[in-house]
């Protein structure tokens, strides 16, 4: 997995010392859109606010202006000035640590609510994003619908020591290697053991 980029959130969780703010505001970011515009926009944004406060504080129209062309800016930018603001608010400007209050957060579901969890604040938790459902389903390793029924499964499957970085290994695999179209089994180190549930073609 070393030979490929880790996921853009994760590298926010390491490089700042608010992680859990920083984890929320790229995963929020990263939504419908790919790693390398996900980093350059929170790049952008980050340089220009790195708070709850500051972000609060911007102008919508200058926040569409730094992450796009993020999926969706212009819906996402007020929806992280509505969630700074929140964080204000309701939190004393700190992001919770807690799945349930973060799921109360506008935009935030099971997904990004785990990442800031694990990577923000290094709890156990399973992130489930459309790669770890596709290749656990793959796998046969969980035989579920949605992602949230693949979350609730590993959580019982799973031995808790691997919860955290589950995440980044099977979305750095899916990018790059068990792609969601026609992956490549030929070069894969796990291909005499996958029962590829599902794949109809493969390279």
């Amino acid at each position: 997995m070393k030979q490929w980029r880790e996921p853009v959130v994760t590298t926010y969780s390491r490089a700042n010392k608010r992680p859990a703010f920083h984890v929320l505001i790229s995963c929020l970011l990263s939504l419908r859109t790919r790693d390398e515009q996900t980093a350059a926009a929170s790049a952008r944004l980050f340089a220009a606010a790195r708070t709850p406060e500051a972000i609060a504080n911007l102008p919508v129209p200058l926040i569409e202006k730094l992450i796009y062309p993020v999926g969706f800016y212009r819906t996402k930018a007020k929806t992280l000035v509505a969630v700074c603001r929140t964080l204000l608010e309701q939190h004393g400007g700190k992001v919770p640590a807690g799945i349930d209050e973060l799921v109360k957060l506008k935009g935030v579901g099971r997904k990004t609510a785990n990442l800031v969890v694990t990577l923000g604040y290094g709890k156990p938790g399973i992130c489930v994003d459309t790669h770890v459902h596709r290749i656990c389903n793959l796998w046969g390793y969980v035989k579920t619908k949605t992602p949230d029924q693949t979350e609730t499964a590993l959580r019982e499957k799973l031995p808790r020591e691997y919860w955290i970085e589950f995440n980044d290994l099977l979305v750095t695999f899916g990018q790059n290697l068990c792609k969601p179209v026609s992956p490549f089994c030929s070069r894969c180190r796990l291909a005499f053991m996958c029962p590829r549930i599902g794949v109809a073609r493969w390279r």
